[in-house]
C-alpha cells in the first residue's frame, strides 16, 4: 500500500494487555460499559446492541457492525517480499514500532 499510494505508514503495536494505553479504546469503552451495566453478553447482536446505542452529552455516538467476512490464515511472505519492504524500524521498542517508507 506503501508503494501503490505513496504513503508513508507508520505502524505502532500495543503489547498484550496494554489497552490501557490505547487512548481510543480508553476514551470509548468507559462510555459502552456504562451503556452495558453488566447485562450478559449472550451473543453479537447483544454486544453490538449495547455498543450502537451508546451515546454521550457531548455527542458521542458509536458505530459496530459484524464482520462475517472469512479471512484467510496462515498467509506468509517470502524472504524476498519481506526484504523489498521499505521498513525503519523506531527507535524505541523497534519490534513493536515502525514506519513503512514508499519506494520512489
Amino acid at each position: 500500500m506503501a508503494d501503490e499510494f505513496g504513503l508513508t505508514i507508520t505502524v505502532t503495536h500495543l503489547p498484550t494487555s496494554a489497552s490501557k494505553w490505547n487512548l481510543i479504546e480508553h476514551r470509548l469503552f468507559c462510555h459502552i460499559e456504562a451503556n452495558w451495566a453488566g447485562v450478559p453478553l449472550v451473543n453479537y447482536e447483544t454486544v453490538l446492541k449495547f455498543i450502537r446505542t451508546t451515546k454521550t452529552e457531548t455527542g458521542l455516538r458509536c458505530r459496530a457492525y459484524l464482520d462475517r467476512k472469512q479471512y484467510a490464515t496462515g498467509n506468509h511472505i517470502s524472504k524476498e517480499q519481506k526484504a523489498f519492504v521499505n521498513l525503519k524500524p523506531h527507535r524505541v521498542l523497534p519490534h513493536w514500532n515502525y514506519t513503512i517508507i514508499p519506494h520512489k
